[in-house]
Parts: C-alpha cells; structure tokens; sequence
C-alpha cells in the first residue's frame, strides 16, 4: 500500500483525539474515513478526526475505501471481536491491516457458467457427503460435472467420466497414487462426471497456497454443462468465484471455532449454511448471517445393496459409532463391527485383524483403498463403499433454489 491508497480507519475512544490524528497524518494511506468502533475514556464529545465518521464497514466503501487500517485495541476491540471485523471487511473485498497483522480476501478467478461453490470450517465436517447430495439431486434437473480439489489429488486436473469400480480404484493406488481423494468418492456417489484437482497450504480466510484448479475449471467449461459444483478441501476455498456458496459447519466444532477467527469470514460469504449435527455452534452461526442456516445431520448409506453381516470403516469420531451402527441396523443390516480407525493405518491393520465379517463396508477416504480394499482382496471378502444422505428439512429445495437462480443470472450474463 501507499500514501495514495484510500483507507477506512478503525479507531476507538480509549486513544487521544491528538494520538489519533497524528496516527493519520503519519501512517503511508490516504485516510478517507474512520468508524469509531466503541470505548469513551478519553472522548470529550465533538471529536474532529479530520476526516468523516462512518457507522459500518460497508459505508467505508462509499468513500471508496481500498483498505481498512485498524487502529484499535484491547480493551475495545479483543482477538475475536478483531477477527470478525476482519471478517466482514474481507467480505467486502477490503484488505485489513494492523500494526503487525495484514490480512487480504482471497484472490478468486471469474469463472464463465453458472456454478455452486460447496467449502467447509475444517477437515471432516461433511463436505464431500454434501457435495455429493447436491450433485444428485441437482443432476436431476441439470447436466452437472463437480471439480472437487484435495490434498491428495492429482498433479495434472483428471477426468472421472464414469464411477471407478473397486478394481479401478485398487489399481490407481497400486500405481503409487492416493485412491480415496474426493473426486473419486463424489464421483463413486453421485454418479456424475468429476474432475480431481489438488491444492498445497491453506490460508485463515481459505486460500489454497498453490493449486490446479483454474486448470480444472477450464476443463469444466469446455464441456458447457448448465451447472459446475466447486468442491473445497478442508477450510480451504476453490480459487473460483462461483455464482453461489453453501458452507458446511461441523457441529462438533466449538462456537468459538466455528463462527470465530475467519471462519466469521466464511459464514458471511456464503448463500446457505449447514451446521451438521447441530449443537452449540449452531445459534452461533445465526448470529453472523441472514442466509438459511439449517441444522443437518449425516445418515450413513452403502453405495449398492448389502445382505448378511458386516464390518463398518470410517473416519468418523469415536463417540459417533453407536450412531453409526443404529443408522445401519436400521436398514437391516447386521452390523458386527464400527471403526473409526480409518485416518490411522496402524490401528486399521490392528482391526482387520479380528474382524470377521462376509462384507467390508468402508468410506472412501483415508486408508480405505491401500489398506481396507487391499486386505479384502486378500481375504476374498466383499468390499462395499459407503456413503452419507444429508438430513435437513427443505434442504433439496434450497439446494435447487440456488441452483435455479445462479443458471438464470448465467442466461443474464
């Protein structure tokens, strides 16, 4: 930034109106604005800062503000509430620097046809069960191809036209590649062409470090569907600028988690809000939007038809096994184990070990295929992927709300 970059001033009544303006006249920015973000020890009434008093962030841009340079501090503004005007000025498109802190919005490429952005708080929240759902029930009224990014997808963008079968995905993982990377298991249950893309690092407010996305996305487009689901990877955002977002929130996150630090950014950037499985987070969350917030909940579903007895693989917390198994039995089947080792090979091996059942349900993520699928061929045991349905009142309306009206802002265009 320079001394001719427009700036919004965050500013508080615990700082001198003099220590104030002299900040303003010293600091390297055009001061266009100042929003007095609260305390009063040192306000005498009447204040002239030199510059206009504006009661938002959002007024700021009406003085064409280019940053906002925060010159608050404890007792006025503490970490979280900082973070959440951090929040709301990255929404904005605004940069928002301190004195040792500077955060930018997240660089996102135009993208020509009509898209959903799917992106979560964190790791494990749902995301690919929700991407999936939205790719079924949106397939049903539209040509959809999902570009799913991930940890451990592939080095160029790569093209899943039909669902892998098990053989194809064992195959993949003996080649030395990851064989549970998201696109495989969206494209396994949703049934719809995917493209796998793969990203390095991730920003607070849900930049990847490095990515092949822009290159998957032109591969989408080139194949003009009416509609593009985008897919994040753990908090971090595809680098798309989609036509409409759904975030996933963990329910298991604590609230401060949940809606604090950037994730505040996150919330108030999206279309439509799941907290899955509810829970504190939940009235949280409602407190940072006006978009639906739906409580949802993720009901466990193989991918084919299941007869006889079973051993259950996931990832999914301990304390979610018994949930699991009543899911399943519910369906009819006999369930003689849970695991949530998935995410960990040693304790994996150790399981598979004594477990005795005519079929291997497992989830397609982790060590699913280089350790479950592997020790099921071994054994001639059958192996049947599992999938999540997304439980959430009037959630496949909104889903095609959106999608309805991102296609016809699409037409517009």
């Amino acid at each position: 930034m320079t001394a001719s970059t427009r700036a919004l001033a965050i500013i508080d009544g615990e700082h001198y109106l003099s220590t104030v303006r002299d900040a303003l006249d010293e600091l390297p920015y055009d001061f266009v604005a100042a929003h007095l973000v609260g305390g009063s020890e040192k306000l005498r009434g009447g204040e002239d800062y030199g510059v206009p008093l504006v009661d938002s962030l959002a007024a700021g841009l009406g003085h064409e503000a280019e940053v906002v340079v925060d010159l608050s501090d404890e007792p006025v503004l503490g970490p979280p509430d900082r973070l959440r005007l951090a929040s709301r000025a990255l929404a904005l498109g605004l940069p928002y620097v301190g004195a040792d802190f500077r955060f930018d919005p997240p660089v996102l490429e135009p993208f020509e046809l009509p898209s959903i952005g799917i992106v979560g708080t964190g790791k494990r929240v749902g995301k690919t069960a929700v991407g999936a759902h939205a790719a079924r029930v949106l397939a049903e009224r539209y040509d959809i191809v999902v570009v799913a990014m991930g940890r451990g997808g592939p080095a160029e963008p790569e093209v899943a036209e039909t669902p892998p079968t098990i053989d194809d995905l064992l195959a993949l993982s003996r080649s030395g590649r990851h064989a549970a990377s998201d696109y495989l298991e969206d494209a396994v249950l949703a049934g719809v062409v995917t493209i796998g893309c793969r990203r390095a690092g991730g920003g607070l407010a849900g930049a990847p470090f490095v990515s092949n996305v822009s290159e998957g996305a032109a591969l989408a487009a080139e194949r003009a569907p009416d509609l593009v689901i985008f897919e994040g990877s753990g908090a971090a955002f595809p680098p798309i600028e989609t036509s409409k977002r759904v975030l996933v929130v963990g329910g298991g996150q604590s609230p401060e988690v949940a809606a604090g630090y950037l994730n505040a950014y996150r919330i108030i950037v999206s279309d439509l809000v799941l907290v899955i499985g509810g829970g504190a987070s939940l009235a949280a969350v409602r407190e940072l939007t006006d978009v639906p917030v739906l409580e949802a909940s993720l009901r466990p579903r193989p991918a084919e038809p299941v007869e006889g007895p079973v051993a259950v693989f996931t990832t999914a917390p301990a304390d979610a096994r018994d949930a699991i198994r009543a899911a399943l039995e519910e369906q009819g089947l006999e369930v003689q184990h849970v695991s949530s080792s998935l995410a960990d090979r040693d304790a994996l091996r150790d399981e598979l070990e004594s477990v005795d059942a005519e079929t291997i349900l497992v989830e397609l993520k982790a060590a699913a295929i280089d350790v479950v699928a592997e020790a099921a061929a071994e054994r001639g045991v059958r192996l049947v992927l599992l999938g999540s349905d997304v439980v959430a009142d009037g959630l496949d309306e909104r889903l095609l709300a959106l999608a309805d009206e991102a296609v016809r802002e699409g037409v517009r265009a």
